[in-house]
């Protein structure tokens, strides 16, 4: 059967999956191979090199983590699950079976190949993904590289809530107001707001966190209650003092955890109850064995806190755009942990009783997903019925309206030399109305539709030669469903690029003119007016301009890109260009970015009147080991920022308990995309602080700096020396009295190169012992070159140092350094 529109929509879910598909103008959930709607997105890899997906992988996971405790050794599964989380990233899954790795994108195309095979009465490559409207674009471009692997020929996204809120639309009455969609799925919470207007629905707000879902109920209840269990009936301190064998240890019990939250979901209390011989032994030869009941009150106590992040992400979102739960007529809930009546509780109670749960909260996403590829051509139409004597016909109409008259267009794909006369009808699926014959040729007509209100219109089309003589016609029926219609999908971040400030030497973001968060998709923006930093001669690879694209949050503008998302650069060379581009040289860009977020970009030089089209290259992944060098750096530095404030007198309180979790989440979880997305928030947080207290922190940076000065002259200092220390503590004065930031700034550095000056030595001393106590955790340029020359200078600090001897050693060191890490050393040790 051949298609107009897509007509397919997958939900590819952390824990499960579902696929519909558009049958007669309604959505039909396809049954998976064990007769339900969804599938468990978990592969298994058995011994004979078979790849298994949904419910019998499943069950073969929960084997596996079990009996991994009888070993206590990790890596050498052939199970996985929640892969989705870990899209994006350079996470790779070793199969012991295969003797090979999988990354994300190749797990989750089998289970896209998996769904797909559920369809057995035609062939379709053209379909409508669902991701998380929190997904980076780099994850966006994972799952669209996943669609790939498993056979897609075309592939468009569409954000979850979006997409559940098409399934409510369809099936509401409710036409007008503001409505919240909370998808609290396996692996990601998402929220957004829409707003309705005569059953015309548009986005126009999001917020989500991509790692909090069911599978950190899970991990809380493990952590909690089965392993502190575990722990008071067995002995297993050296097990858990083990990272690795802990961490065997939380995977076996998590796989209890999740049937207990979803039981307890429905019921007061549950037991869990282990086989004999499922689990290992303890470490003193005994076999751990699991008997215990937990009761609902038990199990709520331990996930609430999760709960409540979910429902403070909506709280945040409603402030932002001067709303309250009052003002929400509906607040539909998605996601399989929402059947929990602890949540719906919670949300009714903080948020709104107007919580609707009409909808199935597990199939709602993949309902919507079709509905949407509904409304979009198929690109692949495969026309079967190309004999002949089929009558080819090009239809153009809206898939959806709020309106209760359509138009549609005809007109004939190609003429047929023995017919002269061509008619079309429509009649509508009920019989109660017909267009009559019309007469169409390759110029077309158009026929005025009547719908039905608040159903899906199936119109069948049918073709007749001058003598009324039924011919057979492609397409032979077309679906308008009234009474909804949702708006374009809106950027879930602001997209910008990293430019250089000088004053606070860094790159900082900024959001390109038309790119900001909330547009609506496709979109387009610009910046112009930007300079060329280096020069670019012709034909010469090694001349770049690199422009780094960044996605942000909210009040992004001039902070530090680093603690935003990285994207991709955009790099131009002398072998794009045919003439010579001086330094300094105006450019402007303009960014694209299509419904699914994929981007291109135009660098326009004025001087040349030359533009160069560059698309993005998305598909780097995230170097989980370079997340792990930041993580350590930045908590760190964040640890220091926080120390220094509180010492000024700012309470910091919410924050040191902020990063005190990232922390915990750090040494407790193998995510480190997770912590680092979390840690990230924690650094916006404290620069926004920071920003908003800055005039305060610099004053008292200037008197203590001045004060730390007027010391370090007193002990090292010569006439020369107090001299300037009297100059500065004038010009300081004078700063303080004006309360100006800029030139208070450049009294401050001032100060500190003169103090940096006369502690030359200890400064050098202090960078050497630092960075010899972090060897580890820096991705050096050159790791045995650095050993080196840290090995030397703490050699030259240990016998009689001097300034002479210890700075040039230094400088040798620190230009091993990765650019990053080179801030940290106080980039004041001067040049030999």
């Amino acid at each position: 059967m051949a298609r107009l529109k897509i007509d397919y929509g997958i939900d590819l879910g952390t824990t499960n999956s579902a696929i519909c598909r558009m049958e007669k103008g309604e959505p039909i959930i396809k049954k998976t191979d064990t007769l339900k709607d969804t599938l468990p997105s978990c592969v298994s890899i058995t011994t004979r090199k078979r790849i298994k997906v949904g419910d019998g992988a499943y069950n073969d996971m929960k084997s596996d983590k079990r009996r991994a405790t009888k070993t206590w050794k990790s890596g050498s599964s052939n199970t996985y699950i929640e892969f989705k989380r870990s899209m994006g990233t350079d996470k790779h899954f070793l199969s012991t079976n295969m003797e090979r790795s999988y990354n994300s994108e190749e797990l989750s195309a089998e289970v896209l190949k998996t769904l797909k095979s559920f369809i057995t009465d035609e062939n379709f490559n053209s379909v409508v993904i669902t991701v998380p409207a929190k997904f980076t674009v780099n994850q966006k471009t994972a799952t669209m590289a996943a669609a790939k692997l498993a056979g897609f020929n075309y592939c468009e996204l569409l954000q979850e809530p979006i997409a559940a809120s098409m399934a409510y639309g369809l099936s509401t009455q409710a036409k007008n107001g503001y409505w919240m969609v909370f998808d609290f799925g396996g692996g990601t919470f998402d929220a957004a707001l829409l707003k309705v207007e005569d059953g015309i629905m548009q986005v126009f707000d999001t917020a989500g966190d991509n790692y909090l879902g069911g599978k950190n109920l899970d991990e809380a209840i493990v952590d909690n209650i089965i392993i502190p269990y575990v722990q008071n009936n067995y002995s297993i301190e050296s097990i858990l003092s083990d990272a690795n064998k802990k961490e065997v240890l939380r995977e076996a019990m998590k796989t209890y955890a999740e049937e207990l939250k979803n039981q307890l979901s429905f019921k007061e209390k549950e037991d869990i109850i282990s086989n004999l011989g499922e689990l290992g032994e303890d470490e003193n030869g005994e076999e751990i064995e699991l008997d215990l009941t937990v009761t609902q009150a038990e199990a709520f106590d331990t996930i609430r806190p999760l709960f409540q992040k979910s429902v403070n992400i909506c709280k945040e979102l409603l402030l932002r755009n001067n709303m309250s739960g009052e003002s929400l007529d509906k607040l539909i809930l998605v996601g399989g942990p929402t059947h929990s009546p602890l949540i719906r509780q919670m949300l009714m109670e903080q948020i709104t009783p107007n919580v609707d749960t009409s909808i199935d909260p597990m199939t709602a996403v993949a309902t919507g997903a079709a509905l949407y590829a509904s409304t979009l051509n198929c690109e692949n139409k495969n026309i079967e019925n190309s004999q002949s004597d089929t009558i080819s016909l090009e239809i153009g109409y809206e898939a959806t309206s709020v309106e209760l008259s359509e138009w549609v267009s005809v007109r004939l794909e190609e003429s047929k030399q023995n017919l002269k006369n061509i008619w079309i009808e429509l009649v509508r699926g009920d019989k109660a109305w017909s267009s009559g014959k019309l007469s169409i040729d390759e110029k077309g007509d158009v026929i005025e539709v009547n719908l039905l209100e608040g159903k899906s219109n199936m119109f069948s089309i049918f073709a007749y030669d001058d003598k009324g003589s039924l011919l057979p016609c492609f397409p032979n029926e077309i679906v308008i469903i009234q009474g909804t219609k949702i708006g374009s999908a809106t950027l879930p971040y602001n997209i910008g690029i990293a430019t250089w400030d000088n004053q606070k030497e860094k790159a900082v973001f900024s959001v390109l003119q038309g790119l900001e968060k909330n547009k609506p998709l496709p979109a387009v923006g610009v910046k112009n007016g930007l300079k060329t930093t280096d020069i670019l001669r012709p034909g010469i690879g090694s001349d770049t301009l690199r422009i780094p694209v960044y996605q942000a949050e909210d009040d992004s503008e001039g902070r530090s890109a680093s603690i935003y998302e990285y994207v991709a650069d955009v790099v131009i060379t002398g072998k794009d260009i045919t003439s010579q581009i001086p330094e300094g040289s105006n450019v402007d860009i303009t960014l694209k970015a299509d419904n699914s977020e994929m981007m291109s970009m135009e660098v326009f030089f004025p001087s040349l009147d030359l533009t160069i089209s560059k698309e993005l290259d998305t598909t780097k992944k995230q170097s989980l080991a370079e997340a792990e060098s930041f993580i350590y750096r930045e908590v760190r530095n964040a640890e220091n920022r926080l120390f220094d404030m509180e010492n000024m007198g700012f309470d910091v309180s919410t924050l040191q308990e902020d990063l005190e979790t990232v922390k915990t989440e750090n040494q407790n979880s193998s995510e480190k995309k997770a912590v680092l997305q979390h840690l990230k928030e924690v650094l916006r947080k404290l620069e926004q602080l920071e920003y908003s207290t800055e005039w305060e922190r610099l004053e008292k940076d200037l008197k203590s700096e001045y004060e730390r000065l007027k010391n370090a002259n007193a002990k090292l200092g010569n006439d020369k020396s107090t001299q300037i220390v009297e100059q500065l503590y004038t010009q300081m004065n004078q700063v303080i009295q004006n309360k100006n930031v800029e030139l208070g700034r450049e009294v401050f550095e001032q100060l500190h190169q003169l103090f940096i000056h006369l502690t030359m030595l200890y400064q050098c001393i202090a960078v050497i012992k630092d960075l010899n106590e972090r060897f580890d955790f820096i991705q050096w340029i050159d790791r045995n070159r650095a050993r080196q020359l840290i090995n030397k200078a703490i050699q030259i600090i240990n016998s009689h140092p001097t300034v002479e001897k210890l700075q040039p050693a230094t400088i040798d060191i620190i230009e091993l350094l990765p650019q990053a890490e080179r801030g940290n050393t106080g980039g004041l040790l001067g040049k030999r």
